[in-house]
């Protein structure tokens, strides 16, 4: 199959530090091509995959050093290199939230919609009502409920490559936090967490401009003089493995509707449990009391992370190769392209190239459509 992968162009792909989006963009587009597939990303010249790339920034916006740059140009520019180049594919996978639609509105059957973020904002209800006739596809079941009505097309949960995370059989006695410093990270209920158990909390954290006050108000007061926290600051991905395997537990005491949240699985990867508020995703990637635990309040939170230490890390591990590697997300992605060429008028040509789907996209609520 002959897929064309568009990914925003805010990190490179994947990422240097801190990022998301494009990190599971880098993920999904090996991951294709290991299946034996052709595949096209559309990124910044900074991109680092197996694919065919076709660069069309110099590099990644955040950390360009240019002090007056437009994302908004950037990302047109793009759209007009995938748009002129179009009929090259069976597939053209987009990540760039709605910013597509009014171009391709002509060819919206040969496109398929990642969305990313949250979708409780203003404005977005009638976007995705106006151009419902692109196919979307949520990253957990739970981030669809505010714009429910939409064209969905599957749920398919983030996977990360197994072989990036080395697994770690036993941990060196800290709580980890990864992550945004933001109120909605609530980093504050991570540093209570540890202070009220007396154990160490190692926070590997970016702090955007937009919260700086914050962590300057509210999360630096409780950091300095605290000889329990230790702020690492922002890592890559070669430090992951080392910070998240040496963690008795991942602490994600989120406060919104977190519409994934890598980093639990990238905990998971490395064997460590997840002590979790139940919240936004948090349910559907963390099975309670095998790869860690749902909790609803500080107190259980403590509790939790006090007792992580009866879960059985290989188990942890196994169940991210099984629920959550790359190869797992991609054929899932397979199984929606494949159902997407087959409702198409020129079907019996395109589907030629599709590999059979491994399963029906019913059998498992992890990546079904819903609704």
């Amino acid at each position: 199959m002959k897929i064309a992968q568009v990914t925003p162009l805010y990190e490179a792909v994947p990422p240097k530090l801190y990022g998301g989006t494009e990190r599971v963009v880098a993920h999904l587009t090996d991951a294709l091509v290991d299946l034996g597939h052709e595949v096209t990303l559309f990124a910044s010249a900074d991109a680092q995959t197996r694919a065919r790339l076709i660069p069309v920034r110099d590099q990644a916006i955040r950390l360009d050093p240019a002090p007056l740059k437009s994302d908004l140009a950037a990302h047109l520019t793009m759209l007009w290199e995938v748009h002129e180049r179009a009929a090259e594919f069976d597939v053209i996978h987009f990540h760039t939230d709605m910013i597509h639609f009014p171009l391709f509105r002509s060819i919206a059957d040969k496109t398929l919609t990642t969305l990313h973020g949250r979708l409780d904002m203003k404005d977005l209800p009638e976007v995705y009502d106006r151009w419902n006739e692109f196919g979307l596809v949520s990253i957990s079941d739970h981030q669809r409920r505010p714009i429910s009505f939409a064209n969905w097309k599957a749920t398919v949960h983030h996977g990360m490559p197994a072989e990036q995370y080395r697994f770690a059989p036993e941990s060196r006695g800290y709580l980890a936090f990864l992550g945004r410093i933001s109120p909605e990270k609530r980093p504050d209920r991570a540093i209570e967490i540890a202070t009220k158990l007396g154990k160490r909390l190692k926070m590997a954290a970016k702090v955007d401009a937009a919260d700086r006050v914050y962590y300057e108000t509210k999360i630096k007061p409780m950091i300095e003089g605290n000889p329990l926290i230790d702020f690492i600051g922002e890592i890559g991905d070669h430090q992951k493995s080392e910070f998240l395997g040496g963690a008795e537990a991942l602490l994600f005491p989120i406060d919104w509707p977190e519409p994934f949240g890598l980093v639990m699985i990238e905990a998971m990867a490395c064997g460590t449990p997840v002590v979790a508020f139940r919240c936004g995703s948090t349910s559907e990637i963390i099975e309670d009391g095998a790869t860690g635990y749902l909790v609803d309040t500080l107190e259980q939170a403590v509790a939790a992370a006090d007792r992580v230490g009866k879960l059985d890390r290989e188990a942890v591990r196994a169940r991210f190769e099984l629920r959550f590697s790359a190869t797992a997300m991609a054929r899932r992605y397979l199984d929606v392209y494949g159902d997407l060429l087959a409702r198409r008028p020129f079907a019996e040509d395109a589907i030629g190239g599709v590999v059979t789907p491994l399963r029906p996209l019913d059998e498992d609520r992890s990546f079904a459509a819903v609704g």
